[in-house]
């Protein structure tokens, strides 16, 4: 699921830029060759583009999000959630959900299940379709001891198309679609 969301965020970048990074330096240049950098493997690099992309335009969310996603995958945690806190701050509703939702998971990663959940339940109030957002914010609650908050999630997430979320399901609780029916969740 992390994989989809960045996948969607470097199709975005990419569907949006449109310059030549040949061309005057600018913001859209910067981030440009942080992209293609991040894309061939090259983390560090990305993030030093990135970097100049937001010296240059300081609420540029898309820059935020991934120079984020460059630092979670270093696992330099602590500058991935300033970053995405920035793009929660700078960005669309849209950039704003997966910037909560990213912020989650590593919430998720370093044990603050309380503080995921919180992010989770923003990212969903944002974009009530993010089927990722219902199945971590699940297991965020099966972690702080909401049993039946996580069955809830789940639900959701799976009735949203999320497979794994639905394959937990149907391996643990056998007849779950039917549960949903009775209870008038469908």
């Amino acid at each position: 699921m992390k994989k989809t969301l960045l996948s969607l965020a470097l199709t975005a970048a990419m569907a949006m830029s449109t310059t030549s990074p040949a061309a005057a330096e600018s913001a859209n240049n910067w981030f440009d060759l942080g992209l293609n950098h991040q894309m061939q493997g090259d983390i560090e690099s990305a993030i030093d583009f990135y970097t100049k992309a937001i010296e240059i335009d300081p609420v540029f969310a898309m820059a935020y999000q991934m120079r984020g996603a460059a630092n979670q995958k270093l696992k330099k945690y602590k500058k991935a959630m300033q970053d995405y806190s920035m793009c929660i701050t700078c960005g669309e509703q849209n950039f704003r959900a997966v910037g909560f939702y990213n912020r989650g998971i590593i919430k998720n990663l370093t044990g603050d299940f309380t503080g995921a959940t919180s992010d989770f339940s923003e990212a969903i109030a944002l974009d009530k379709k993010m089927a990722p957002a219902f199945f971590h914010r699940g297991i965020a609650r099966s972690k702080s001891g909401d049993i039946s908050g996580r069955q809830a999630d789940f639900q959701a997430a799976a009735r949203l198309g999320d497979s794994t979320a639905e394959t937990w399901l149907n391996t643990y609780c056998p007849g779950w679609k039917d549960a949903s029916k009775v209870a008038g969740r469908s």
